[in-house]
């Protein structure tokens, strides 16, 4: 399950229904997935879509989203670095950006127009619904590995637009230690 911290705060939550409720305040849904059935690593994306096909239904009748893939990432992907790089920026999109976790850990660090940056690590079992427009910013954990199945509205998938705010270079992945830098030791 996941970790909901408040850097800012030095607060971390650690219960379902605080995270569900603190997310549901700043626009973030939350929530957590079990297969209808035992999925084996080896399982291939079909499998996983099968294993899901009930919810991912359900939230395309809710959401508006057309499709559903499973994107699939180890530490040996290749130009994996490139591509993380990306989407460690704060951006936001013209659509939601909807993942559910398979397998491994990231962090989603959430920057409401009204409040304090969030960061919710996500692992196996959480969904997490982040709306169109809603800066944010996405990194792996250490291991460098995630398995998760992405929910789009326009079957073209979406793009990053940047805010350039700069205020992500003040947080570090929640997942990798520390995840506060003061400002003031950013600039260095």
């Amino acid at each position: 399950m996941a970790t909901l911290r408040i850097p800012d705060q030095d607060v971390t939550i650690t219960d379902y229904d605080e995270i569900k409720s603190r997310l549901a305040d700043i626009g973030i849904g939350y929530e957590v997935w079990k297969p209808k059935f035992q999925l084996e690593q080896s399982a291939s994306s079909e499998q996983v879509l099968e294993a899901f096909a009930e919810q991912i239904n359900q939230l395309k009748s809710e959401g508006g989203y057309v499709t559903a893939d499973v994107i699939d990432l180890f530490p040996d992907t290749p130009n994996l670095d490139a591509m993380l790089a990306k989407f460690s920026r704060e951006h936001w999109h013209d659509e939601d950006e909807v993942r559910f976790i398979i397998e491994g850990r990231g962090v989603f660090h959430i920057h409401p127009k009204e409040g304090e940056v969030v960061a919710l690590e996500v692992e196996e079992g959480d969904l997490a619904r982040v709306p169109a427009g809603t800066w944010h910013w996405f990194d792996l954990c250490q291991e460098k590995r995630i398995r998760a199945i992405r929910l789009f509205q326009d079957p073209s998938g979406w793009t990053p637009r940047y805010t350039d705010s700069g205020v992500d270079k003040g947080y570090l992945p929640v997942c990798m230690g520390i995840s506060f830098i003061p400002p003031q030791l950013a600039q260095l």
